[in-house]
């Protein structure tokens, strides 16, 4: 049974027969031969003899002209025989047969439709009449079925006298064709055509069938290939659905795209698809690509994993089966070598040239590919790359020769051409196999040789950026470095297919690329000639001059062979635009790390040189905003200022290993940073991140580390406000037609002041209506001015408005901005000598900021200025000195290690020590002038405004600041309070700044010192942290750490042993602050009760001697712990526990012990009223 068994010498229903038969097109079925209208007869003999639905006058002409038709026919009696039987009958029987052949379990025994046969069942079928003809055809297609319902899948062939005698096969054919038409339900379309599959000539059957009833050709196919294998080569079943599904194809061909389409969707019959596109010959043939090249490339390379698979395997099982010509996979591998072939150039052969040969421009071996091929022969190239990559396909001796010649042949200078080389160079990466004899190597380095020569005039000649010559010299540099991985990711990139490549595989073409075509040397060389890319975009796609620039510079191959590389990053960083390319970021990383680190130790001077400041002024020579036309693109000063930071940042980190090789790489001018406006540019970045892709994240970075002072929050949110909604509407309304804000006008308004008060109001106004670039101009003049803001009668409107726009110049130039803003509000050069200060003198020392007019502290619009700048300045101050100290301290220690060798440490540890003691110093001083400011002007006597007053104003900026700078670093407060202030400002700040809270952390520790002054202000600070927070926490200090402390430690053995002065000194600022407690906390009403009734005892043994009248005052207090209610009531008249008012006067005003007495008691009342009232 290894055979296949087509229908050979039958006829079968030609595709203009069934297109009639579809479209009922009578006259075109009247056209059609005699054989080919026998074919036709069942479903023409119902159409002439059944009633028809359709009444219409045309169809009662059609039906004439189907009768004339057949009437000189003879079959058609003997078909309208078979269609006088009564089928009901006919049906019940078969179904009976059914049910017994099912509980039979499928054997042959007896039967209901056919009694027992006399003869064979061809001479029963030549010999009976119409209905047992029915019966004999019914009851073998019925058999049939059952078998195949009982096979579980596994072919078979059924030998069938029935339907395979040549003499009687229409007949039988008509009976079929009848017995489906009238019992639909008891023969399934599907299920007859599956039967068909097992009996000889069953292909010719089935499309008979489908031909009569042409309405089932699609549910035949579908169900064919539903019920197929998934590979159909593999047995003779699936050959021969293949084959039957291919003749119903050759019978309606518009619909055989169709079929091959859900044998796609099923994955099944893979053959079939292939067969289906060897046989179609579409009308109009796409003259770039055939439509085999097209479907087989469809399936290997979409992106249906499950096809690919299910096709791969196709492939890989039909090379196990010799060689035969009815495989369909070698009939589609006959008919790709064919393409292959028909577009090689003519001359091209596998005689290989000498060297005087290959020098004649038009030798006969190397003739060039025709432009009208490349396409065609890419997509080939591709194909094949795709069958041997993925689907295993093992190319013969014939097809790897053929492939060799095309993959060497010379496409002419056109963007498809160097697609085509590209594609070329990576399969000869990707199957080194195909170069196999010394003939072919030495074709194969002759055509690399040509590719290195034209890749200059290809690519100016198809004028595309990214040619091939970059690839080769890529590939070259990964052989250098041994970066097999990144070669053979290259290649399945360019060939867009992932492949299975074996790094050992490309041992010979390495020793081919390093030792015979690029040798080191000669890349970096070729490298540092290859022109930048122009307008460099992530829309240029493909390998570009920067991915093999990049690559060197990984490898250091330039400083190892001292090719200086600088020029060309630069020319290219000036060469960029949006959207930015991926590959940028990584080339400056590259660059810089080969900048500071030397290739090898044994030479530390092979090194890159960075770039110039000179270079990196003319990307910024025009400053921001004046309206004339940038030189360079914002993407080039984007780069250009990453570079610098991270530079910077890398040489900084760099120092130990720099200072341990004895290198010093010269950092960057602070002048040149200064002339850089990073604020800007990062705005500008923030709108473009989408095109930027990583490179504003990265600078919001460098900002975070380097220059925090341009990273403040409050900043960011003003520039959410400057961006937002209303703003755009606002400019929107500002006139183009004359320039209302010239320099002039705003430098006189400011002079006139306050006489021009609306004329400077209404120019101020019009300039809030720029946007921040647009300020820039007008800044120097509105800083210049500030100064004269300070004089009296200038209205609030005025300062609040140049305070809106000085916050909007913040966010695009702070640092130039802070710099005239410190300068242009020194004090009157009557006062003080006037100093220009630079950024750098401000970093060093940022109190300087402070140094300014006095009558700033008292104008809130201004006074936000400094503080804002005082904030900035203390932060770039911190990330200077780190610097500073990072810059110096690895240098200096390893020049101390040289001359020194048995030093230790400490110098470093004292280094840090002393600039954290110095960062320390700066913002507790910062802190401590601003609360002096908050203090009144006493002797100015200054009017008191309530909470309205500028004084309030500014004591809440300053309030604002200090919480925000106790939040970031919870030590500075330890710190000034520690140090102390004035007992006045404790309300102020208490209730001012919300994190003062923590004061309660350290307030036990700052208790145990041995200063009185400072166990003072603890207690005092105390007293108004506990009634401003009544927390458990305030409770706990205030009962543990205060009251054990000053009981245990410090009330009674100061009480005891502390003279007289120091005594007052202590209690009579402390006593009131008891109060505070008890409000606070009521269950302290005991301990604090009995401590002053100790205090008082003390006291009063000591004044006894003075005043007869002071020995009342123990049994006072006594009485009035005891009975505090009745204690009150008798305090506000004459009672003997009341001493005269002035005896209190008299003995008060000259000894401190009496004056402490009354202290006491007059704090005893205090609490007792507050107590009562409480309640």
């Amino acid at each position: 049974n290894n055979f296949i068994f087509y229908s050979t010498g039958l006829q079968f229903v030609s595709p203009y027969a069934f297109e009639a038969m579809q479209k009922v097109d009578v006259v075109r079925l009247a056209a059609l031969s005699d054989p080919e209208l026998r074919l036709l007869l069942p479903c023409l003999v119902r159409m002439a003899l059944c009633a028809p639905a359709d009444q219409s006058q045309s169809w009662a002409q059609d039906k004439k002209l189907i009768l004339r038709l057949l009437s000189g026919v003879e079959a058609v009696n003997s078909i309208v025989a078979l269609l006088s039987v009564d089928f009901h009958a006919l049906e019940q029987d078969a179904r009976k047969e059914q049910q017994l052949r099912h509980k039979a379990g499928g054997s042959n025994g007896e039967s209901i439709l056919v009694s027992q046969l006399q003869h064979g069942l061809t001479l029963e079928f030549e010999h009976s009449d119409p209905l047992r003809r029915l019966r004999l055809t019914l009851s073998e297609l019925l058999a049939i079925m059952n078998k195949v319902a009982d096979s579980n899948g596994e072919f078979f062939l059924k030998s069938s006298e029935l339907f395979e005698s040549p003499v009687y096969l229409e007949e039988v054919a008509d009976v079929l064709c009848i017995c489906f038409s009238e019992l639909p339900s008891l023969l399934p379309i599907v299920d007859v055509a599956e039967a068909l599959l097992h009996v000889r000539n069953g292909d010719w059957f089935l499309c008979l069938l489908v031909a009569n009833v042409p309405d089932s050709f699609n549910e035949v196919c579908r169900g064919l290939i539903k019920n197929g294998e998934r590979q159909d080569e593999e047995s003779v079943g699936g050959r021969r659905r293949t084959e039957a599904l291919r003749q119903l194809c050759q019978m309606n061909p518009s619909q055989a795209l169709n079929i091959r389409a859900m044998a796609v969707e099923e994955c099944h019959l893979p053959g079939l698809g292939v067969a289906l596109t060897l046989d179609y010959k579409p009308v109009t043939a796409d003259e770039a690509v055939s439509p085999l090249v097209s479907y087989v490339s469809g399936l290997l390379l979409g992106t249906n994993s499950k096809v690919r698979t299910w096709f791969s395997m196709f492939i890989r099982n039909g090379q196990q089966r010799k060689r035969e010509s009815s495989s369909v996979l070698w009939q589609m591998r006959r008919q790709l070598l064919l393409e292959l072939v028909a577009i090689l150039p003519r001359s091209r052969s596998t005689h290989m040239p000498n060297d005087g040969d290959m020098e004649e421009e038009g030798s006969s071996g190397y003739s060039g590919l025709r432009e009208e091929h490349v396409v065609k022969a890419s997509a080939l190239l591709r194909l094949y790359c795709a069958l041997m990559g993925i689907a295993g396909l093992r190319p013969t001796d014939e097809e790897a020769e053929q492939l060799l010649q095309l993959m060497t042949s010379r496409p002419p200078a056109t963007p498809a051409g160097v697609r085509f080389v590209s594609l070329s160079f990576c399969k000869l990466l990707a199957f080194p196999t195909l170069v196999s004899t010394p003939e072919q190597e030495q074709l194969m380095v002759m055509w690399l040789s040509w590719m290195i020569k034209e890749e200059e005039y290809f690519e100016s000649a198809a004028g595309v950026s990214a040619s091939f010559g970059e690839m080769l010299l890529l590939v070259a540099m990964y052989f250098h470095s041994n970066q097999l991985s990144s070669i053979i990711e290259l290649v399945c990139s360019t060939l867009g297919m992932k492949i299975a490549i074996k790094p050992s595989s490309l041992s010979k073409m390495k020793t081919i690329f390093t030792q015979e075509i690029f040798t080191e040397q000669v890349v970096t060389a070729h490298a540092v000639r290859v022109a930048v890319t122009n307008n460099l975009s992530a829309n240029i796609t493909g390998f570009l001059p920067i991915h093999c620039i990049y690559q060197l510079l990984r490898s250091r191959a330039f400083t190892k062979h001292k090719v200086s590389i600088k020029d060309w990053i630069y020319r290219q960083l000036c060469e960029t635009t949006t959207p930015i390319h991926t590959q940028l970021i990584p080339l400056i990383d590259a660059y810089i790390n080969s900048i500071l680190t030397p290739a090898s130790k044994a030479n530390p001077e092979a090194t890159n040189q960075p770039i110039t400041e000179q270079e990196i002024l003319n990307v910024f020579q025009i400053s921001q905003g004046e309206g004339r036309r940038q030189r360079y693109s914002i993407t080039t000063q984007l780069l250009i200022l990453y570079y610098i930071l991270s530079y910077e940042e890398n040489l900084l980190a760099s120092t130990k290993q720099l200072a341990l090789m004895q290198r010093k790489p010269k950092s960057y001018s602070a002048a040149l940073m200064d002339q850089i406006p990073i604020k800007y540019l990062v705005t500008q970045a923030q709108g473009l991140q989408q095109e930027l892709g990583g490179l504003h994240s990265a600078l919001l970075r460098l900002l975070a580390t380097n220059y925090p002072h341009l990273c403040l929050v409050e900043d960011w949110v003003c520039e959410e406000e400057v961006t937002g909604t209303l703003p755009l509407l606002r400019r929107m309304m500002l006139p183009t037609s004359q320039l209302l804000n010239q320099l002039f006008v705003l430098t006189t308004a400011f002079q006139k002041l306050p006489s021009s008060s609306h004329r400077l109001m209404r120019i101020l106004e019009h300039l809030t209506l720029l946007s921040p670039g647009d300020l820039i101009p007008y800044a120097e003049a509105l800083t210049a001015s500030m100064a004269l803001l300070l004089e009296p009668a200038v209205p609030r409107r005025i300062l609040q408005t140049l305070n809106k726009l000085w916050m909007g110049l913040n966010t695009v130039m702070p640092r130039r901005l802070w710099v005239m803003t410190v300068n242009a509000l020194q004090p009157s050069p009557k006062l003080l000598r006037q100093q220009r200060y630079t950024q750098n003198d401000l970093m060093v020392d940022p109190l300087i900021v402070l140094r300014c007019d006095q009558r700033v502290y008292r104008c809130p619009p201004l006074m936000d200025i400094v503080l804002h700048m005082l904030n900035g300045y203390l932060l770039a101050s911190k990330a200077y000195l780190h610097c500073h100290l990072k810059e110096t301290a690895d240098f200096d220690r390893q020049n101390q290690s040289v001359s020194n060798l048995g030093v230790s440490d400490t110098p470093e540890v004292t280094r840090e020590e002393l600039k954290n003691a110095l960062l320390a110093a700066q913002d507790s001083a910062a802190v401590q002038i601003l609360l002096e400011v908050c203090l009144g002007d006493v002797e100015n006597a200054e009017p008191e405004g309530g909470l309205l007053s500028d004084l309030r104003e500014v004591q809440c900026l300053i309030c604002c600041l200090l919480h925000q700078m106790f939040i970031a670093d919870p030590n500075i407060a330890k710190l000034v309070h520690f140090q102390g202030y004035p007992q006045a400002l404790l309300p102020l700040t208490v209730a001012g700044i919300p994190s003062i809270h923590i004061c309660l952390d350290f307030i036990p520790e700052l208790l145990a010192q041995p200063q009185l002054e400072k166990q003072i202000f603890a207690i005092q600070l105390l007293s108004y942290l506990c009634t401003q927070y009544a927390l458990p926490k305030s409770l706990t200090v205030a009962s543990n750490a205060f009251l054990s402390l000053y009981l245990a430690a410090t009330i009674w053995p100061l009480a005891v042993m502390l003279t007289r002065p120091k005594r007052f000194s202590f209690f009579m600022p402390t006593l009131p602050c008891l109060v505070a407690f008890c409000q606070a906390f009521p269950p302290l009403y005991d301990d604090v009760a009995a401590l002053l009734v100790q205090v008082g005892q003390v006291c009063a043994s000591d004044v006894a001697t003075k005043a007869r009248d002071i020995d009342p005052l123990i049994a006072r207090l006594q009485y009035m712990k005891e009975k505090p209610q009745e204690a009150l009531a008798l305090g506000g008249g004459s009672s003997k526990l009341t001493l005269p008012q002035q005896t209190a006067q008299e003995l008060g005003g000259t000894d401190p012990d009496v004056q402490l007495c009354y202290c006491v008691e007059a704090t005893f009342m205090d609490i007792v009223s507050t107590t009562l009232h409480g309640l």
